[in-house]
């Protein structure tokens, strides 16, 4: 779970500099995401990971 931490910090950075650079806004935009998707990705991982295990168990 700390990749996840990780991942949700540069996609906040991210849209924190898409709020300061109006010039750039939607690169930072689409930046973020990019960011989130990893997340969402980092968590259906985990999921599958925990599900597995319990089936492992059971």
């Amino acid at each position: 779970m700390n990749r996840l931490v990780e991942i949700r910090s540069q996609e906040f950075l991210c849209r924190e500099r898409a709020a300061l650079d109006s010039k750039r806004r939607l690169f930072w935009l689409a930046q973020a995401e990019e960011w989130e998707q990893r997340a969402l990705a980092e968590i259906a991982y985990h999921f599958r990971e925990c599900n597995q295990a319990e089936l492992n168990a059971a």
